[in-house]
């Protein structure tokens, strides 16, 4: 189960909506080996696409230094899908290299209602999971 507070939430969920028509991306780090969603990073969308993400490779070199330097993970990897479900894509699948991150996918394809799930994804295999914020079950 992912657990984030409710922070964290409205702001994955408002970078997804800012970003729309592209998709958005970015990280939640937190202290390694904790489990714990704490540094929100968003980050830019190097491909500038509504129906693909990619991380900038040299933002992706200074924050992976920089959460080496406070001892953090990436916890949480996230992305919108503007005209889809939030269910992760082959690709989305084939580029999951974080085996103990959690995949969140948010859904902008609908403006009055939000589609926030999240995956583990481990060796092409997706696994749904529940999502905690704030003590209150997201219904996926």
């Amino acid at each position: 189960m992912l657990t984030i507070d409710r922070s964290t939430y409205d702001r994955i969920v408002a970078h997804a909506r800012r970003d729309h028509p592209d998709e958005a991306c970015g990280v939640v780090a937190g202290p390694v080996g904790t489990d714990r969603a704490q540094r929100f990073i968003p980050m830019l969308n190097a491909a500038r696409s509504p129906t693909f993400y990619e991380f900038d490779s040299g933002d992706l070199l200074r924050l992976y230094r920089e959460m080496d330097d406070r001892d953090e993970e990436p916890v949480v990897i996230y992305h919108s899908h503007t005209a889809t479900e939030a269910y992760p894509s082959r690709t989305d699948i084939s580029y999951a290299g974080e085996p103990g991150a959690h995949y969140v996918l948010v859904s902008t394809r609908h403006e009055a209602e939000v589609e926030f799930r999240s995956f583990r994804i481990v060796d092409g295999t997706v696994s749904e999971e529940q999502v905690r914020v704030d003590n209150a079950v997201v219904p996926a």
